[in-house]
């Protein structure tokens, strides 16, 4: 018996921050109730329009949850995450940013939490972030 041909998954592309303050903690936000995965704990961002560049898709999805301005000069590109869900296929590029505009607010319901980066492992996380928990420490390093 033939196996069915695989379908290629379809892509979904997020751009997404690692904010770090003065202390060194990370920024993490908890799904909020609704949404999938939620309950999981993740690093701020979200999708990125067509014909929108991943800088001004981070500093617009990063205003709209947490309500903050963030300059593209003080986003610093860090790596690009790839993952298969069950139906698709998530990109994420990660960028740092050590500075904002303006007091942090969770404007969609979601927690927050700042985390000191060796911790970083007691937040569940979505398969998709887990394994840049261990780069973490280096990326700090670099940017």
């Amino acid at each position: 018996m033939r196996k069915p041909a695989k379908t290629p998954l379809g892509k979904l592309l997020v751009s997404a921050i690692i904010l770090v303050n003065a202390r060194g903690k990370i920024l993490l936000a908890q799904r909020p109730p609704g949404k999938t995965m939620a309950g999981l704990w993740e690093f701020p961002g979200g999708k990125v329009h067509d014909n929108e560049s991943l800088e001004a898709a981070l500093v617009r999805e990063i205003k709209e949850e947490l309500g903050i301005v963030l300059k593209p000069s003080a986003l610093s590109f860090a790596l690009t995450i790839h993952h298969d869900y069950p139906d698709f296929h998530l990109e994420m590029p990660m960028f740092l940013a050590r500075t904002w505009q303006g007091e942090i607010s969770p404007l969609e319901g979601q927690e927050l939490a700042w985390v000191n980066p060796e911790d970083l492992n007691d937040y569940p996380m979505p398969p998709a972030d887990a394994p840049l928990i261990a780069k973490i420490p280096e990326l700090l390093e670099t940017y």
